[in-house]
């Protein structure tokens, strides 16, 4: 039940933490900013739209956009909370990291079975960043599971609320940070607000897609951003606010370190550009060597 009660929660929350991001940015750049419940309404204005499709598509192309909503919502029942502070069945470090791999996949061979060279294009860069993403997103973590002696995300998640703030937690959550911004699409990286040849990658491989589709992979980025910054605040800077003891106040106090964190992204967003393609690699470069560091500095 705890489960069920998880995964309704950070799908309904998903998106307005999207909006706060969107309305920081928006304040940061001294204008007004969309509101903080506007993707609610652009989610809803896009279930009702109707789709156009390429007769041409295979099942691939039509079951994507589900089969990336399904791995986000099995991704947040997986990552830890208050709501499964005692663990919960599979909440295994290799099964959330592969369960997001299996939806990017599906969503990369879709861009491609549209045949538009554009799908293609932002198809092929997303899977060249994830090549790159994913073994700094495994060493970042494996500085957690290494103190933890596990990869189950629970027992990792509690053992890094009873560990001190240390040099090689820092570095770690700095090199996390990084991986945040590549996983979920923003700037440095790439930017979700344009549709610019040189600068998609995420919006180019959806772009195919209209109405309905197209809304459920929205929220299901927001999801997995989402996810990724729970994973941010329970792996890394899991202490407890003083005062938050007691279970809502503890639920209280995640909900406030997941907000400072979207503002955090908010202000990488608005104080750097996007840098190009080929420098990618350097950025997550630099991610794993602060892990590496990390776990020598243990």
């Amino acid at each position: 039940m705890t489960i069920i009660i998880q995964i309704i929660v950070l799908v309904l929350l998903a998106p307005l933490i999207q909006g706060v991001i969107k309305n920081t940015k928006g304040r940061l750049q001294s204008r007004r900013g969309p509101g903080y419940c506007q993707p609610y309404f652009d989610f809803i204005k896009f279930l009702k739209k109707d789709q156009v499709v390429s007769p041409t598509v295979s099942w691939i192309f039509h079951f994507a956009p589900y089969i990336y909503f399904a791995t986000a919502i099995g991704a947040a029942a997986l990552v830890p909370t208050v709501f499964t502070a005692s663990g919960i069945p599979f909440d295994n470090l290799f099964i959330l990291v592969y369960l997001l791999a299996v939806g990017r996949f599906f969503l990369a061979a879709a861009s491609l079975d549209a045949g538009s060279s554009f799908g293609g294009m932002g198809g092929s860069r997303e899977m060249f960043i994830s090549v790159l993403v994913e073994p700094a997103l495994m060493i970042t973590i494996f500085t957690v599971a290494f103190n933890a002696n596990s990869t189950v995300l629970s027992t990792m998640a509690s053992t890094a609320a009873n560990t001190a703030i240390s040099f090689s937690t820092v570095l770690a959550a700095f090199a996390f940070m990084i991986i945040t911004v590549a996983e979920t699409g923003r700037i440095p990286v790439d930017n979700p607000d344009t549709h610019l040849e040189l600068t998609m990658v995420h919006e180019g491989m959806v772009l195919e897609y209209s109405g309905r589709p197209v809304g459920l992979i929205f929220w299901a980025s927001a999801i997995k951003q989402l996810v990724f910054i729970l994973l941010l605040v329970n792996l890394f800077i899991p202490w407890s606010i003083p005062g938050f003891d007691s279970a809502p106040m503890a639920a209280a106090g995640m909900g406030i370190k997941v907000v400072a964190v979207a503002v955090v992204l908010a202000c990488i967003e608005s104080s750097t550009n996007k840098i190009r393609l080929f420098r990618v690699p350097g950025l997550m470069v630099a991610a794993g060597c602060l892990s590496l560091l990390a776990i020598v500095a243990q």
